[in-house]
């Protein structure tokens, strides 16, 4: 299906997006899609979110915390410092949603099974009780390790990679991008597998109404070929899905903007050779904006290793792998 049939499917499932009175212009002397930095130093930023008081939360996986981060300002506050620290490749906190007013994190590679993880603590998700109270809500690593993926598939931690999630009726959906699979997690601790994918290397996903949004990063090297944007029906999806737009160097997010536009935020070129699960090269990462015809149009370029995306009316806001948190205003500039 193509993009322009994508944007009716939108229209008629009458999925109404959030938007700001007014537009965001950009800063005085910056053309639209510049990125400036609106926050940096954070320790392993990784994921994120808009909370309901319209501020961004983000991860920080070496820290074991969860940052509020005012839009407008930049000013930043620690809504939690609780959460086990990172303690192999990009574990730790990897994201953060909320269902109404509490706030959840997902928490992976901190489990006995990972290197340098015995006698540490749960891969799954949280709930965050106070600033320095969180509570284990699903073991997802063990049910990974019981319920491992197909004996075809190469896997280094049995526990699997628990990349992203998002609010879907009593709970979340969740990405393993290393079992390459979306589990089903209900707040009663129940783990389900809702859908066993081939070697797509899931990560960041939106969930519309019924409709899952999944960026696929494919498998390494991540080329820009395999990088794409599928959709898929809820509460039962089917591995095929519908592939809304492709050609993105490891893709690595997706989140819906204005009058039903879609973005998405590539990580960039990954050089051949690097280990599985290495990031992308400095400085290569992309903000795209889904076209017509079912590819990609570039509003920024240049990122330094990008993770994670928020849509706020006509803003993005960028969170990397460095720490900084950028802001890109304008993207409706140039839309066709």
């Amino acid at each position: 299906m193509n993009t322009r049939r994508w944007l009716t499917l939108l229209s008629s499932a009458a999925l109404v997006l959030a938007a700001p009175a007014a537009a965001q212009a950009a800063p005085t002397g910056a053309p639209p899609g510049a990125a400036e930095v609106l926050v940096s130093g954070l320790k392993g930023g990784f994921g994120s979110t808009v909370g309901p008081d319209g501020a961004l939360y983000v991860t920080e996986g070496e820290a074991g915390r969860i940052t509020r981060v005012d839009p407008r300002s930049g000013a930043t506050s620690t809504v939690a410092d609780c959460l086990p620290t990172r303690v192999f490749g990009p574990g730790g906190v990897t994201d953060v949603a909320f269902l109404g007013a509490t706030a959840y994190a997902l928490v992976t590679l901190v489990d006995p099974s990972v290197p340098g993880g015995a006698g540490r603590s749960v891969s799954g998700v949280y709930r965050i009780d106070g600033p320095h109270t969180c509570t284990v809500v699903a073991d997802i690593g063990a049910f990974a390790i019981a319920n491992p993926p197909p004996p075809d598939f190469p896997i280094a931690v049995p526990s699997g990679l628990q990349y992203a999630f998002e609010p879907y009726g009593n709970g979340f959906v969740v990405t393993d991008g290393h079992h390459n699979r979306l589990y089903r997690v209900t707040l009663d601790g129940r783990v389900s597998q809702l859908l066993q994918l081939p070697n797509i290397v899931p990560t960041g996903l939106a969930v519309l109404g019924h409709t899952l949004l999944l960026a696929e990063a494919g498998p390494v090297p991540h080329l820009p070929e395999d990088g794409r944007v599928v959709a898929f029906r809820l509460p039962a999806p089917t591995p095929a899905g519908t592939v809304v737009a492709s050609g993105a160097p490891l893709l690595v997010d997706v989140e819906p903007g204005r009058g039903h536009r879609l973005f998405a935020l590539a990580q960039g070129h990954f050089t051949p050779g690097q280990p599985a699960g290495s990031p992308a090269d400095p400085g290569t990462g992309q903000l795209l904006r889904v076209d017509r015809d079912g590819g990609f149009d570039v509003v920024t370029e240049g990122l330094d290793r990008p993770n994670s995306l928020e849509v706020v009316g006509d803003t993005a806001y960028v969170v990397t792998l460095g720490g900084d948190v950028l802001r890109i205003r304008g993207l409706s500039a140039g839309h066709r």
